[in-house]
């Protein structure tokens, strides 16, 4: 077995209306070896390309074991929150999505 982290991003909160999240979707990231990022899709709900290019420059660094204190998503070190970059009113209505992500180590199968 090797020691890796892994990444599950958790929709908190909806404001106003998505078509992809609702409160609890999650998608999960795993890095199970240096080099292999990878979005789990087994244990993963439906993915917005948006959410996921927005969060993309915070997962990166966070599942590779940057402190999400250092990240600026929160005081903690394996937890931390971003938001859905939906454009602001005026020109859409309120709306977006406040991701939690939280980081585990985990033992994964060797490759």
């Amino acid at each position: 077995m090797a020691t890796g982290y892994r990444v599950i991003v958790t929709a908190k909160e909806v404001i106003g209306r998505c078509p992809v999240y609702k409160p609890g979707s999650k998608m999960v990231i795993d890095r199970p070896v240096d080099g292999l990022v990878y979005i789990n899709t087994k244990e993963s709900d439906n993915i917005c390309i948006h959410a996921l290019s927005a969060l993309m420059n915070l997962i990166v660094p966070f599942i590779h074991g940057v402190a999400a204190k250092d990240l600026g998503m929160s005081d903690k070190e394996d937890v931390g929150y971003a938001r859905c970059p939906a454009p602001p009113p005026p020109y859409i209505p309120e709306e977006s999505v406040i991701f939690e992500l939280k980081r585990e180590k985990r033992e994964f199968p060797e490759y």
